[in-house]
């Protein structure tokens, strides 16, 4: 980071720069500070998502070493040296923002990309490019759904995202359960098994899966999903709750982990017994350790230390889980097979990662979610109101405002009545259209996020600014009613991006764009050089 720009203490870092750490595959964290809707509309390939708006709540977990190569991002707002001051703040030593922005890296000659999880997405077309992934069209297979042919249609997809909407009789089997539980859903090699997705990548991946590891059955990935599905014309199901069995036979999984660790050998994963996994916490090297099994089967036990990272959507979702490229990644699960899939696809995807071997049911110590580091927060207990005080205020009529930070949606969905909806990252411009006021006190829904708007909001304000304790649910236990809507918004809803292939009430012209986006994923990586991907 040599080049440093006159009037700022944070140095400038080229475009030419941060291409070669990522050629040389160096540890380096590309940070994309905007909010959720703009990144998707422009950034660099391999510019993760993490908004100014919630820093403080991930970055110790997504870069736990203090001193990675940070960079971050923005396109002009001023958000990216806010940014890089607030990680120095927070301990963090080498920390840069990227000379011009995303106008610079286009300008530099750089590749921009749309959409989120790019990385990934990406990733599944080369594979479907390279391997020619079997798939059927929706048509297709809603004639052998319709002439009770003997199929099995399996999503792909969170839990929560096949509850929304689903292929009539599919089950839901997440991506990286799919070679462990297929067994138990086509016992009979001349079933037919069709995956799908909302849109293309878990389809393919999921499909590319089970051909890979050389399950007996004909397989096919639904082309694209339950857009393809929407756009000719078929109905789809919503509020499902079929599921993968959980039990496995010793015959099936026993064979299901042969087929995965010879899947694993042929992608060039590497391996670690448990006693030694703290060797490869060297200096200089970032590792992200991740426990790849069902959220459910996490919380009930798991190693000391391990996040949480369902394996399917890790594959779908590697940037945002694991913002340093270049880092190292251990995985875990307590039979292998899941790990050992989810590892052959990082492998491929030029990640350098190990399983962990030799984890015992007595290893799987921690229980419940893991706890969440974050930085000190300067909230005196003055500056600290109950549900009950607040109330009372608010009854009085005397100029309290109350703003709330959470993420757009649940303002929406539920708030304290009279609340303003604000985003962190554009406090400055709210702060503008503030009402009158004698006081402000801050919400979200827990408080978690709110308390670190206290001090930002109290720079530009005259009036005291006071954290509501427990935030909107400490309200809402309070026995205190909550309203909706999406009135008195201070800021744009900027902060989630609306994917085409979510909910059902998406325009066709939509859907057909993101498609066509999809196509052309490949041809993207091959101008921007960056990407290091194989596929075996």
């Amino acid at each position: 980071m040599s080049l440093v720009h006159q009037t700022s203490p944070i140095p400038l870092v080229t475009y030419p720069e941060v291409r070669a750490a990522l050629l040389a595959r160096e540890e380096i964290a590309l940070l994309d500070v905007r909010e959720e809707d703009p990144h998707a509309a422009s950034h660099p390939l391999f510019a993760a998502n993490l908004p100014f708006s919630h820093l403080e709540l991930n970055a110790y977990a997504r870069i736990p070493r203090r001193d990675t190569r940070i960079v971050t991002l923005d396109d002009g707002e001023g958000l990216a040296a806010r940014a890089a001051l607030r990680l120095r703040a927070l301990g963090y030593t080498n920390v840069g923002v990227l000379a011009g922005g995303v106008r610079g890296w286009r300008e530099a000659g750089g590749e921009l990309f749309q959409d989120v999880n790019v990385p990934s997405k990406a990733f599944g077309e080369l594979v479907e490019a390279r391997r020619h992934t079997p798939s059927l069209s929706a048509q297709e297979v809603k004639a052998l759904l319709d002439d009770k042919a003997d199929v099995v249609v399996v999503d792909a997809r969170r839990f929560e995202e096949y509850q929304n909407m689903n292929i009539p009789g599919s089950v839901s089997v997440p991506g990286a359960e799919l070679v462990l539980r297929v067994r138990a859903l086509a016992p009979d090699p001349a079933t037919r098994v069709i995956v799908n997705c909302a849109g293309r990548t878990r389809s393919i991946i999921g499909t590319q899966s089970l051909v890979n590891a050389g399950i007996p059955n004909p397989v096919h990935a639904l082309r694209n999903g339950t857009i393809g599905w929407t756009l000719a014309g078929q109905q789809l199901e919503h509020g499902q709750a079929r599921r993968f069995p959980e039990q496995v036979d010793t015959t099936g999984r026993e064979e299901a982990r042969r087929q995965a660790r010879a899947v694993a050998e042929r992608a060039g994963v590497r391996r670690i017994a448990l006693e030694k996994l703290g060797e490869l916490e060297q200096p200089g090297r970032t590792l992200y350790r991740f426990d790849v099994r069902t959220p459910e089967q996490y919380r009930a036990g798991h190693l000391p230390g391990f996040l949480s990272a369902p394996g399917g959507q890790l594959v779908q979702e590697t940037e945002m889980n694991a913002p340093v490229r270049g880092a190292r990644i251990a995985l875990a699960d307590d039979d292998g097979v899941r790990a050992d899939m989810t590892a052959s696809w990082l492998a491929q995807m030029a990640w350098e990662v190990y399983v962990v071997d030799g984890i015992s049911a007595q290893d799987l110590a921690a229980a419940g979610d893991a706890p969440r580091a974050l930085p000190p927060v300067a909230v005196t207990d003055q500056q600290r109101v109950s549900p009950q005080q607040l109330k009372a205020w608010l009854d009085a009529g005397n100029g309290t405002v109350v703003l709330d930070f959470s993420l757009s949606a649940r303002y929406v969905a539920r708030h304290i009545p009279g609340a303003w909806f604000t985003l962190r990252s554009q406090i400055g411009e709210a702060a503008r259209k503030f009402p009158s006021a004698s006081r402000f006190v801050v919400t979200c829904g827990s408080s978690l996020l709110a308390q670190f708007a206290v001090a930002d909001l109290q720079a530009l304000a005259a009036q005291p600014v006071y954290l509501l304790e427990g935030g909107n649910a400490a309200w809402e236990q309070a026995g205190f009613a909550l309203a909706a809507g999406e009135e008195r918004l201070l800021s744009p809803r900027i902060d989630r991006y609306r994917r085409p292939y979510e909910g059902t009430d998406n325009a066709v012209s939509a859907m057909q764009a993101y498609l066509d986006w999809e196509f052309g994923l490949v041809e993207q990586l091959g101008r921007d050089g960056t990407h290091g991907f194989t596929v075996i």
